[in-house]
Parts: structure tokens; sequence; C-alpha cells
């Protein structure tokens, strides 16, 4: 029997606010613990939560640019559960009224474009970080009341592949809209994948195994692929899969069991009585979508059409910001466009990677990129001449400057690269007959004489005018 797969994503992404969601503690993923929390995070008595505006300005960048419907009356509810990391014994969230719904991303697969529908984007607070060790548990409250969007999918991904993809077009298009760091090894973007299998045809769920907290868009994929093949061999056997809550193990790249889950839990939702409901008035909604940013998308497409790259070089730019930015503020000086990507795409990447830099943190300027790009394509340089060049500029030099410290300067002036050419024809005078006797390898061997004559400087274009010229007259 052949089975269908079926994947749903649940994607937590912290977002990048100065203060929680509902307090005016700092936010720091590197500060000492507990020294980003106050009253309010830790449950006091008496404390009162008062909604980030910023928080809420960023939710409903996310849901424009995943095409959600957005709820413009804010309304909050209670989860309650107890749990050592959730310091109030209750978590603030939007159960009922979520301020997205009805959403969709496009992702790329191996049959082409591929539309994942969403559910449903809520906000809602992250709880404090728990590190377990032999001695015990400890508990970081820094983390406790930082503002989140948990992202909701349908379960229209059917393979591990898919939900790479769209793990990462969710990643990207968070990031290019400024509201979170995305940084999946810091937890500030999070996964937790349910995943079950039928047989084809039906359209009854089979048990649903959830892989919670998944780090990486690598592990997203490799988890979901241990995991069909667990319940496919349990199922071929004639066994039932649990429904269970499970682990991925990155040493062996296996699910691990955590708990089963018996049954639904009720958490008891109530509205939340301390935040009366917030209406995003016009004047808001609409400066949020004027100044909504160019999105992966967008970006790719123009590319394509303005830039004429290829398909290739697009999608590797765009997945990359910082570098498609460069790209962005090189070409505002140049028209050389492919060449800009090739360079970036090649030898600026190659000097990041073995440096250890993000191109914002190199001394590479996109002006002296562009300047000496322009160069090459004048043909006031050589190719080979660029990468002495690049050398230079990457240490924060101006592309002028590296060549005229190496006396890369071309020679233009007709007059002194003629006086060149004539003193290569008197010393070649077999080249003069070779050329006319209809061997064109001449040409080539005496522009060749005046390059070295010149040590490199001659302009190749004016001297090999030049040179026909001179040797039609002889």
């Amino acid at each position: 029997m052949n089975f269908e797969v079926i994947i749903g994503i649940e994607i937590h992404c912290e977002l990048k606010t100065n203060t929680k969601m509902f307090s005016s503690a700092p936010l720091s993923f590197a500060a000492t613990p507990n020294t980003c929390t106050n009253e309010i995070d830790l449950g006091m008595p008496g404390t009162l939560p008062c909604v980030n505006k910023e928080a809420v300005r960023s939710a409903v960048k996310a849901c424009l640019a995943t095409n959600c419907e957005v709820d413009r009356l804010i309304r909050f509810d209670r989860k309650n559960y107890y749990y050592s990391d959730l310091p109030k014994g209750f978590q603030i969230t939007q159960q009922f009224y979520p301020i997205g719904s009805n959403g969709s991303v496009t992702i790329q697969t191996d049959e082409g474009e591929k539309v994942v529908r969403l559910n449903r984007i809520h906000m809602e607070e992250d709880t404090a970080k728990q590190f377990h060790t032999d001695e015990g548990t400890m508990i970081d409250f820094n983390r406790a009341g930082t503002p989140l969007i948990e992202i909701v999918s349908e379960p229209d991904m059917r393979n591990g592949k898919e939900a790479a993809a769209y793990v990462e077009e969710i990643r990207k298009t968070l990031y290019y809209l400024g509201v979170s760091d995305v940084r999946m090894e810091e937890g500030s973007l999070r996964c937790d994948v349910n995943i079950s299998l039928r047989p084809y045809g039906s359209d009854v769920l089979g048990a649903k195994a959830e892989i919670k907290n998944l780090n990486s868009i690598a592990n997203v994929q490799r988890a979901i692929e241990y995991e069909m093949k667990r319940q496919n061999e349990i199922l071929l056997a004639g066994g039932t899969v649990s429904q269970a809550t499970l682990r991925f193990d990155e040493a062996t790249r296996q699910t691990v069991e955590m708990r089963k889950k018996e049954g639904a839990v009720d958490y008891k939702y109530f509205p939340e009585p301390n935040i009366f409901p917030i209406r995003i008035d016009d004047e808001m909604m609409q400066d949020i979508i004027d100044n909504m940013p160019e999105l992966p998308k967008e970006r790719y497409e123009t590319y394509i059409s303005t830039y004429e790259l290829s398909d290739y070089d697009a999608n590797t730019l765009v997945a990359n910001k910082e570098l498609s930015d460069f790209f962005n503020e090189t070409v505002a000086h140049t028209k050389e466009y492919k060449l800009v990507a090739n360079w970036l795409l090649g030898d600026v990447s190659a000097y990041l990677n073995k440096n250890g830099l993000q191109i914002q943190e190199s001394k590479l300027a996109p002006i002296e990129l562009a300047s000496m790009i322009n160069m090459v394509a004048n043909k006031e340089i050589s190719s080979k001449q660029a990468k002495e060049v690049f050398e230079g500029i990457v240490e924060g030099k101006t592309a002028k400057a590296v060549v005229k410290e190496k006396g890369m300067e071309q020679l233009s002036d007709p007059n002194a690269i003629l006086a060149l050419i004539n003193q290569a024809l008197d010393a070649n005078p077999q080249s003069i007959e070779d050329f006319k006797n209809g061997k064109d390898r001449a040409v080539g061997f005496l522009v060749g004489q005046v390059m070295k004559l010149s040590k490199g400087q001659a302009n190749p274009g004016l001297t090999n005018k030049l040179l026909v010229e001179e040797l039609n007259k002889r």
C-alpha cells in the first residue's frame, strides 16, 4: 500500500522590538540571565499588561506579506496552564480572534510553483527559557514576555523538500520585512512540524506526530524524511502510529518520542480581562501599508525583468538580503548588472567566506566595486588586472587609487601608441610581410609586442585599430 504524507507547520517567530509584548522590559538575546525582566514578566500580583504597539505593527506587516485577511479589532485571550517557564500560570495569546487568517505563501517545488495556505497568524508572548543540567533546571526569565507571532499553515505540504522550501520562504519574508532577525540557531524562529500518513485516495487524516522545536531548515527536512520512513514502516507492518510529541536528535538524525498525546488538553481559554479590544484605525493601517518594504518575490522579479539576471543568480542574491542590498547599491553606479552579480557571487563571496565576514562588515564599498567593473567594461583594465584591483578595494582603497598605485593606468594617447607601433614594426619586418601575405596572426603578434613595450598599459582596441592602419601604409 502507498501512503500520502500530510504535513502542516507551526512557526513561532520572535519579533524584533525594543521592549516586550506587554511590559517595558528590554529585549536582549545575549544579556546576563534574569536581567531583562520586570514585575509584569514575572507575574507579580497587581501588575497589568500594556500592549506593544510596534509588535502589532510588525504582526500586521507579516499578515500583509502573506496575503492574510487582517482583523483590525485586536483581542487577546488567556491560555491557562502551569509550567515552570510560565511565571503567570497563563499565556496571553489570540485563540479566538487571530490578527490574520486565510493567507497563502507560494513556494518553488520540483514540480513548479505551489501555494501553501495559511490558517492563521496570531500574536502572543514567549515563555521563559529553561536549562536542564544534572543538578536541576535553571530558568532565565529574559525571554519571558518576548513578542511572538505564530504562523500556522494548513496541511498542504507533502514531503521534506516542500516543507523546507516553505520555512525558507517564511524566513526570507519576515527578514525582508525587518520584523525579526529570524536566527533559528538562537531560537528567534522555531518550527513545530505535524506529520501523518494516510492511504492515497483517503480523506481521513492519520494519527499525527508533532516534531517540536526544529532549529534549522536542514533539520526540518531531515526530521520529516526520517519520520515519513518511520511511520511508513509501522503502517506496512500492520501497526498503528501513536499520536505523540517528538524531538529530533541531530546526532542520530532520528526522531525521539518525548511524550504520548492521549487527548486534547483543556487550556480553559477565555478573553484576557486586563486588555480591552483595540481597534487599528485607518491612519495606522495606511501608514503600515505605505511603509511596507520590498519583498523577496518582488526583488526576484526585478532582477529577472529589469537586470536580466539568470534564475540562479536572482535566487541566490535574494536568499542573502545583505548581499542583495549590496547588489542594489552597486548597480546604482554601473549598467554592467551581470558582471556585478558575477563578482558578488564569485570573488566577493569567496573573500567573505575566507575571512568569516558578512558583506556589511567588510570594507568593500558598492561604488568602488562598480568603478572597478566599469573599468573592465571600458577596457581600461583587463579582467586579470581587476583581480589585483579587487585585492585593494576590499581593504578600503578606491579603485582609481589601486590602478594608479600598480601602474595600470591605460595609455590612450594615439600619438604615444603610434610611436610604440612603429617601434614594434621596425623591430619585426617579417611580421609586416606576413600581414601583406594574408596571415592574420601577424596582427595579434604585433599587438602583443606593442602591449609589451607599453608594459600592458596601451589601450588594446585603439592599439589594434592604429596598428592595422599603419600596416596598410607600409
